[in-house]
């Protein structure tokens, strides 16, 4: 089942209007006569997970509208949490050495997370504002699960079956503020602005083999300024696989229906084990900027690609074997 969520024209429906999409993303159908908006759908998503089921049906049958992600939000265009994992330890340790930070032995064995800003997603196909270009404005291509209620102390095992949706993100993130602000102890705040999400929020069984409980098997595709920049496997090199983020967040506290976990930004090792190449020289790219300007540090002497200005353009999909969009696609300007 494939969902979204529609812009309304109003103003007090914040939470926009929830739909249900059809397999290929061609036709919707609207789930008002079931739930209001997906928040609600995930409070109460052991009731109406069948009749929006039913719904799904209706709409792979042929029923429906022409589906446009341009009049899309964010399917959760705000969410009770957003906790963003670096679970792709190879991301960073790379951004680490770019920022001469030494690499602690326990980032392999327990997960990092941040909790981010979640009162507001950006739209996928609106505009990246930019307010000044020092800041260094990167995106950061990862995906996201969407889960249920997870209970304080949920076991890994646990954690698995609470897992509802997947997305993916644009984890908008600004780099030259992140080594004054992570040097005051106190984690991200201004440097991590408002991130998107795709247009499309699928659950786990509409992945079939691409996605083995804990990690989803596919290249996340990353386009910039219309060339090609990342082709990246998402279910490669992630040290920590999902249920395991789950867990990690829930250590200490219970986590509501419509809780965001994020992978971090999805990164691979290059074919020698080292970092990986840019897609120029034969490699799968990266899923920001940051890090290709980390290995042109390391291979050149200096990062010879410039963060984002105004007018720059990021593209960031995925797609099954049959070429089809699966999520949709995150389509971004830098105004």
């Amino acid at each position: 089942m494939k969902l979204a969520t529609l812009r309304t024209e109003d103003s007090r429906r914040r939470d926009g209007r929830l739909i249900v999409v059809s397999k290929d993303l061609s036709r919707m159908l609207s789930a008002d006569s079931i739930t209001p908006s997906l928040q609600t759908a995930l409070d109460d998503w052991s009731s109406l997970e069948a009749p929006l089921r039913e719904l799904s049906a209706k709409v792979e049958s042929g029923e429906g509208q022409p589906f446009d992600p341009q009049a899309c939000l964010s399917p959760l265009p705000r969410a009770f949490q957003w906790a963003d994992g670096s679970a792709y330890v190879n991301h960073v340790e790379l951004v680490r050495k770019a920022r001469n930070a030494p690499m602690p032995a326990s980032f392999w064995t327990d997960p990092l997370i941040y909790q981010g800003g979640s009162d507001t997603f950006l739209a996928p196909t609106g505009t990246i504002p930019l307010v000044d270009a020092s800041w260094g404005l990167d995106f950061e291509a990862e995906v996201a699960v969407v889960t249920d209620d997870v209970s304080l102390g949920a076991t890994v095992a646990e954690a698995a079956t609470r897992i509802r949706l997947l997305m993916l993100v644009n984890d908008v993130s600004l780099r030259n503020l992140i080594p004054n602000e992570l040097a005051k102890g106190f984690g991200f705040f201004q440097s991590k602005p408002s991130s998107a999400l795709s247009p499309v929020a699928v659950t786990p069984d509409e992945l079939g083999t691409y996605w083995d409980g804990g990690r989803l098997h596919r290249p996340l595709v990353v386009v910039y300024n219309g060339k090609p920049f990342g082709r990246v496997n998402a279910g490669i090199d992630m040290t920590f696989d999902f249920p395991t983020l789950i867990a990690h967040a829930a250590k200490t506290r219970a986590l509501i229906a419509g809780t965001i976990i994020g992978s971090g930004t999805v990164s691979n090792r290059g074919a020698d084990g080292g970092p990986g190449r840019p897609v120029t020289d034969g490699g799968v790219g990266f899923s920001c900027i940051a890090e290709q300007r980390t290995v042109e540090t390391l291979t050149q002497g200096k990062p010879r690609t410039p963060f984002m200005n105004s007018g720059d353009r990021v593209h960031i999909e995925m797609y099954g074997d049959d070429g089809r969009s699966i999520f949709g696609a995150l389509d971004q300007k830098v105004a």
